[in-house]
């Protein structure tokens, strides 16, 4: 293993630090996005059952301790819930916008290292052949075999690390943005739910 790390050149300790990178976004976003996801239908269900008891406070210290965009969401409708359904719906809209981004925090950087890993590679496989070949200028037939062969294990290995590393990180971003695409879909649910609760507990006060 030391033999392959002393051979790929510094391009492949530059891969290397790119894939902890990308390791260390990823984990953190998955357990960004398993503390994020909640059952939200029990969750409403249990906040329709205390505002139906016109238990606001309650209600509202359900959504403090739930964590998660959908708990938020649900706690801006119930701080507008005089405003009506179209009051309601407009409010849920700007919160919305402002729960998206941090759930796409970092998932850029995750794409970029996907992308630029195999040019890396690509460019550590360039300097090994222009190390293989400035030693044929120089040495001309006398050039030793163990020179040339660092050369091409150079280019060898930063090949296949390059692409080590840009299948598993674009593969981990697609499924990011899954994630993502999963939460935000149901925080569109629990929205319609929640404008759906609240009037109706209004109009049933009325």
């Amino acid at each position: 293993m030391v033999k392959v790390l002393t051979a790929g050149g510094p391009m492949l300790w530059l891969l290397l630090a790119a894939s902890g990178t990308a390791v260390a976004v990823f984990v953190e976003r998955v357990l960004h996005y398993h503390r994020a996801q909640i059952n939200s239908m029990e969750f409403l269900n249990g906040v329709r059952n205390v505002l139906k008891r016109e238990n606001v406070v309650e209600a509202l210290s359900i959504c403090d301790a739930t964590p998660g965009p959908v708990a938020r969401l649900v706690k801006v409708a119930i701080l507008n819930r005089e405003r009506g359904r179209e009051g309601l719906r407009s409010a849920l809209e700007e919160a919305g916008l402002t729960e998206v981004p941090p759930l796409e925090e970092k998932l850029n950087l995750l794409a970029t290292i996907a992308q630029i890993a195999p040019l890396m590679g690509l460019l550590g496989t360039t300097l090994g052949m222009v190390k293989v070949f400035s030693t044929l200028q120089v040495e001309n037939l006398f050039a030793s075999r163990e020179i040339l062969m660092g050369g091409i294990w150079q280019s060898l290995i930063c090949t296949a690390a390059g692409l080590a590393l840009a299948i598993p990180a674009y593969a981990a971003y697609n499924y990011l943005v899954n994630r993502v695409n999963s939460i935000v879909l149901e925080m569109e649910r629990a929205a319609t739910e929640i404008i759906n609760i609240v009037t109706d507990t209004a109009r049933a006060d009325s």
